[in-house]
């Protein structure tokens, strides 16, 4: 079957849309864009679009961040992503892609010229890892810091960042980065916010170390409290707290909640997931679902 995208306002086959290779998105990575998920209950047969109001709230928020307007609101994002799943027939846990990027073709790396334009398309996506455990390693590379390149935006052209550092520790033979802030203090991993547990306490970096603030991230922080009954901390953490915590894990869209059990080749807690990850990681999966009632405001079913 041929996919659908959402491209400017309607929902059309996907080879019917092309780049210009003058555009500035790709010469100059002048844009932004989410990741968003949509789980499939089979005992329902039923595909819930998790958090897109959310997630499409940020992406706006990104476009005015980098003098890129679209017209249209978040809610209708939703409506619109509703139709493109059904168009692709989604019945499996899919990934959700919204791009929103400069398509001016002028030389100059300039984000006046108004020529903004949007991109949506979905592919199947179950476990990003591949794993339940992961192991990890600091990268050499630090993390674009907001005086830079904002990472709140979500801006294409950052995650050389973290391709760079992906690079690094994977050809080593690790599952995934560490960023450090220029400061030296954990911030997150190439694409995922990072949780600390000590002393009975949920411990995460704040938005003022240069962290992406996840919309996962916010979900498991509530979570935490609401669920387990635990304090939750944003707060600065040194590197060796990465190696003396008593449980490690990371929270993203694609992600979701990740154990890291081994850090800098130092095991973490018992060198297995913990006792809060894993359940967080079960409450997580029912809430995507809509099984609990208190967080079906969070889920959009599709068919």
């Amino acid at each position: 079957m041929t996919q659908k995208v959402f491209y400017q306002g309607e929902i059309v086959d996907e080879s019917s849309v092309s780049i210009s290779i003058r555009s500035k998105a790709f010469n100059y990575g002048l844009a932004c864009f989410e990741g968003i998920r949509a789980y499939w209950d089979d005992e329902e047969e039923q595909l819930y679009g998790f958090c897109m109001k959310e997630h499409y709230d940020r992406l706006l928020e990104s476009c005015k961040c980098l003098n890129m307007r679209i017209p249209y609101t978040s809610e209708e994002l939703c409506d619109y992503t509703v139709e493109l799943l059904k168009a692709n027939n989604c019945k499996t846990t899919t990934y959700i892609r919204p791009v929103v990027y400069k398509g001016a073709e002028t030389l100059k790396p300039s984000l006046m010229e108004m020529d903004d334009r949007i991109v949506i398309y979905t592919q199947p996506l179950d476990s990003y890892s591949g794993k339940d455990e992961l192991r990890v390693a600091v990268s050499s590379w630090r993390r674009i810091s907001d005086t830079s390149l904002p990472p709140r935006t979500k801006a294409t052209a950052g995650y050389l960042n973290s391709a760079l550092a992906g690079l690094e520790v994977i050809s080593k033979g690790y599952d995934e980065a560490i960023f450090l802030t220029n400061t030296g203090f954990v911030c997150e991993g190439p694409g995922e916010n990072i949780f600390f547990v000590k002393n009975d306490k949920l411990i995460t970096p704040p938005p003022s170390d240069d962290i992406l603030e996840g919309i996962t991230r916010a979900l498991v922080m509530k979570l935490a409290k609401e669920e387990l009954g635990m304090e939750v901390v944003e707060r600065s953490v040194a590197r060796t707290e990465l190696y003396n915590s008593q449980e490690v894990f990371f929270s993203g869209t694609a992600m979701e909640v990740t154990a890291v059990v081994e850090a800098d080749d130092r095991r973490i807690g018992t060198g297995h997931e913990g006792e809060v990850c894993r359940k967080l990681k079960e409450i997580f999966a029912k809430v995507g679902i809509g099984k609990i009632d208190k967080y079906k405001y969070l889920t959009i079913p599709v068919w």
